[in-house]
């Protein structure tokens, strides 16, 4: 089985079988990923680097690294230390996995947004490591989530952000690489940590990860976009609309 990251820069295989896949959803995976993670894992016996020149490493505990993207900011591995195995994000493998979802982990780390919506007058929102800080006026309100294979692949899973005034955003600390996506638009991303923060469209619309925020929201997931480029590994029970595409 193949994958990669969204511009190419890092390239894998993974010998069958996999393990299935396991969504986390502690604070690690969500600030990483913009929304939760998903993963599955291999013996590193099965595992290959075919390419590697945009791979970086985060060590986001004493016990694991996170790999990521330099270059696109897409959040690829999890590696435990002492351990021969690799976890991969399963919105990295290339085509039809044949992978279904077995367990969720820390669910009571989730997100207020797609949980139990809790009230917020001002949102605070920083990378896992600290590099990134900012606040803006809340609620969150409406999130939209995306299935695109582009959101797939930077996102490890699929992506959910919510609109925001760019110009209401106050940095209190700012390190931020941005990749340009084929279409024009712009990703923000800690090139410390690979934490995912934003997309700017060509437009100039301006979009915000929702796992980025720190405190309740006031959010709500509102649909899914794009559902016609899902993972096969995943199925969407949530009853929220659905859209193949834009709408």
């Amino acid at each position: 089985m193949h994958g990669s990251c969204q511009c190419g820069a890092v390239r894998f295989t993974a010998t069958e079988p996999l393990r299935p896949v396991f969504t986390c959803h502690c604070t690690q995976c969500r600030k990483t990923s913009g929304h939760f993670w998903a993963a599955t894992s291999v013996p590193m016996r099965q595992f290959e680097l075919t390419r590697s020149d945009g791979l970086r490493w985060y060590r986001s505990s004493p016990t694991a690294r996170r790999g990521f993207c330099g270059q696109c900011g897409a959040s690829l591995f999890w590696k435990p230390e002492g351990e021969d195995r690799i976890s991969i994000a399963a919105g990295a493998l290339d085509g039809k996995t044949g992978l279904h979802i077995a367990e969720e982990w820390f669910l009571q780390d989730a997100g207020d947004y797609y949980t139990n919506p809790r009230p917020a007058e001002h949102l605070t929102g920083s990378c896992l490591c600290g590099a990134n800080q900012f606040t803006l006026p809340g609620p969150m309100g409406a999130v939209g989530a995306c299935h695109c294979t582009q959101c797939r692949k930077l996102s490890g899973h699929y992506s959910a952000s919510f609109d925001a005034e760019e110009t209401a955003v106050t940095w209190q600390q700012k390190s931020v690489s941005e990749y340009e996506t084929p279409g024009g638009g712009r990703r923000g991303y800690c090139p410390a940590c690979g934490s995912s923060l934003y997309f700017r469209a060509a437009d100039g619309g301006f979009s915000i990860e929702a796992g980025s925020i720190d405190n309740p929201t006031g959010g709500h997931l509102e649909s899914h976009i794009f559902t016609a480029d899902k993972g096969d590994y995943y199925e969407l029970t949530d009853g929220l609309p659905q859209f193949k595409g834009w709408d």
